[in-house]
């Protein structure tokens, strides 16, 4: 419940000093923070940010929180939006191959040359798309050894890469590559 995700997260709060980044991805929790419990949430002192993945009620939470929440894109296809909405950046998937990219992307946007960060962001949603075409990290995994850093396999339940998934991801990447987003 909301009540539920409020107590578990000022728990948390209140047993560490450190700053605290919320992660709102109902894809995965089958449950959402909602703007209304991100109100309560944002009054707790070292709660400060927030990774969201549900764009549709960052409107609604902004309004509720203002400047005491902190936002950053926890989907890699959806960076420039949410930017737009007032959001500071991404913590990324998609940086684990290409790291240079997704920053630069984020500081077009914040040095306010838009038009540069939205078109860095229709060029890497081929790559966005495969690295999400099944459960991470078995993309990322599979990426990071495509490119050349031995990040190995994955430990069980997870498996590898179906073939025909393997084969997209190395075409994506590869076209990433020829328009120098992985260097």
């Amino acid at each position: 419940t909301q009540d539920g995700l409020y107590e578990h997260f000022k728990a948390i709060a209140q047993s560490v000093s450190l700053p605290i980044i919320l992660y709102n991805v109902p894809s995965r929790t089958n449950l959402n923070i909602e703007p209304a419990t991100f109100e309560r949430l944002c009054k707790i002192p070292n709660i400060n940010a927030v990774k969201e993945c549900n764009l549709l009620q960052i409107p609604e939470t902004v309004k509720r929180c203002g400047d005491e929440l902190n936002f950053y894109s926890g989907e890699d296809g959806y960076v420039h939006f949410l930017m737009s909405a007032g959001g500071l950046g991404v913590i990324s998937v998609v940086s684990n191959i290409a790291p240079r990219y997704m920053s630069d992307m984020v500081k077009a946007y914040l040095n306010g040359e838009i038009e540069k960060s939205w078109k860095m962001q229709v060029a890497c949603q081929d790559l966005v798309k495969a690295l999400f075409c099944e459960v991470n990290p078995i993309p990322v995994k599979e990426a990071l050894n495509l490119i050349g850093f031995r990040a190995g396999g994955c430990r069980l339940p997870l498996v590898g890469m179906k073939p025909e998934n393997r084969e997209k991801l190395a075409a994506a990447i590869e076209n990433f590559r020829n328009i120098g987003g992985i260097k």
